[in-house]
């Protein structure tokens, strides 16, 4: 941790400078897959409590990047791609930053337990600790990060469902299945790109022991298909009509193809960087055509 980071006056910072400690992208994921969760579980329409639901998950997403980023100023310090973050270039202090992301974390959870329902309520909570209490510290001890965050990352559906059916049938699983499986070739790629920047502050993941790339290579190409059969599991169940089926096939057949492209030696670095935009691309078209057709396609409400 910088001392520039910590002897920095609150009065110089930005509000430009307090939303990039949210991680503005990375929580509007969160807030949208919660999102999905919620429409996909069909509940009658109530414009209060679907604004409170985002409003909720909103909060509770920038909340947590914001204490993610003040347990790790240190090694965000030392890394390239984050040493221009907030705490680190100095333009927050991290006692502003604990309080601005533990205040919007409570906020979330008041608002999400007064205005939803218990079990949202307590899915968020859930999200948090597991995010902030096992995933943050297991990046400086564990080969098995990644995998542990993406347990964390896959919570956010289940609060939408939870919101709004007030409990978790098997479809909310499976959408937690599809986040879990999704993360691990996107997340396996950005941290191939970035292998120098981990290795450098003693990240013990997965590509940062694996200098060569071929077990990260397989590692992702395994979940893609982890990824891809859970994804038609809703049609095989009924949960959705076949016009989800053939988007899923089309969608997966590209996924799928990036994914074997990765297990190539030559030119790796150019796949995880194919790999990773197909991911991005994949999960919204995916989890869009899922609320398409559970709204409209398949036995309408």
């Amino acid at each position: 941790m910088t001392t520039e980071a910590t002897e920095t006056p609150a009065s110089s910072a930005t509000f430009r400078d307090y939303l990039e400690l949210t991680k503005p992208r990375l929580s509007l994921l969160s807030v949208l897959t919660a999102l999905v969760g919620y429409l996909a579980a069909r509940p009658p329409s109530n414009p209060s409590k679907l604004f409170f639901v985002v409003l909720g998950t909103s909060l509770a997403a920038g909340g947590v990047a914001a204490l993610n980023q003040w347990m790790e100023a240190d090694t965000d310090a030392r890394m390239k791609r984050t040493a221009d973050r907030p705490i680190p270039a100095g333009k927050i202090p991290t006692g502003s930053a604990f309080v601005v992301g533990a205040l919007m974390c409570v906020a979330s959870l008041f608002l999400l337990f007064a205005k939803v329902n218990l079990p949202a309520c307590l899915f968020t909570l859930l999200t948090i600790f597991s995010y902030l209490g096992w995933y943050t510290p297991a990046k400086r001890w564990s080969v098995w990060s990644t995998e542990i965050g993406a347990i964390a990352g896959a919570f956010p559906p289940l609060i939408g469902w939870a919101a709004g059916e007030g409990t978790i049938s098997t479809l909310g699983w499976i959408l937690f299945g599809i986040l879990y499986f999704w993360q691990i070739p996107h997340f396996m790629a950005i941290a191939w790109t970035y292998r120098r920047d981990y290795s450098a502050v003693d990240f013990p993941m997965l590509p940062v022991r694996d200098e060569a790339g071929g077990k990260v290579a397989a590692w992702s190409f395994i979940n893609t298909i982890a990824l891809l059969v859970v994804s038609f599991l809703p049609s095989y169940l009924g949960f959705t009509s076949s016009a989800y089926q053939i988007v899923t096939l089309v969608l997966g057949l590209g996924f799928f193809w990036c994914a074997a492209q990765f297990l190539r030696p030559a030119g790796r670095d150019r796949s995880a960087r194919k790999l990773f935009f197909a991911s991005i691309i994949w999960l919204p078209l995916q989890l869009g055509m899922l609320v398409i057709d559970r709204l409209w396609l398949v036995h309408p409400l």
